[in-house]
């Protein structure tokens, strides 16, 4: 089990893409990781594009970035509701900060132009935000997975197997999280 230890946060918000949730989620923890996910509001249930619920286990105002090994930003349309928390966006930021996994795919890119960490740093995203990954500084490529240190980017479902391949690499070289 190659994430044996591992602490992962997937952030989660109304309108998240069911894959890009659900399938890092199973694979990490498949893996052998503990994945939490992370939200406004702990207890709450947050529903997908199509309306299928997750469970929110821990807040935004609770989660700590020396507690997590890496963190999980799905696409649809809840990384916009999610870079509104700017606790969200520090959380992502502390987390890049520590040089820890920070895994976002297609519109999950919203929160890390949000956190302020793409400047100078190769990314891909789903093309229809090509440009506010520029205008924040990173330096877009259309590829199906973009590995810029601990930034593992992706641009849509069909590239999760890649994505997830490449985020388990990534947390297989970091120590573990105390």
């Amino acid at each position: 089990m190659e994430l044996k230890g591992k602490r992962i946060a997937v952030l989660v918000d109304n309108l998240y893409q069911e894959m890009e949730v659900w399938y890092p989620y199973f694979r990490f923890k498949e893996a052998g990781a503990e994945v939490v996910a992370v939200g406004a509001r702990a207890g709450t249930t947050y529903a997908s594009k199509l309306g299928y619920p997750i469970l929110c286990d821990v807040s935004y105002d609770e989660v700590k970035a020396q507690d997590y090994d890496g963190v999980v930003i799905p696409g649809g349309f809840a990384p916009d509701h999610i870079r509104r928390h700017e606790r969200a966006n520090q959380f992502v930021k502390e987390m890049d900060d520590q040089g820890k996994l920070v895994a976002a795919i297609c519109h999950g890119l919203w929160v890390p132009c949000s956190a302020h960490i793409l400047k100078g740093r190769r990314v891909t995203c789903f093309f229809a935000i090509k440009d506010d990954v520029i205008h924040a500084g990173g330096l877009y490529e259309d590829s199906e997975v973009v590995v810029d240190n601990n930034l593992v980017s992706s641009r849509k479902p069909e590239d999760l197997p890649a994505f997830c391949r490449s985020a388990i690499e990534v947390l297989s070289k970091a120590a573990v999280a105390v």
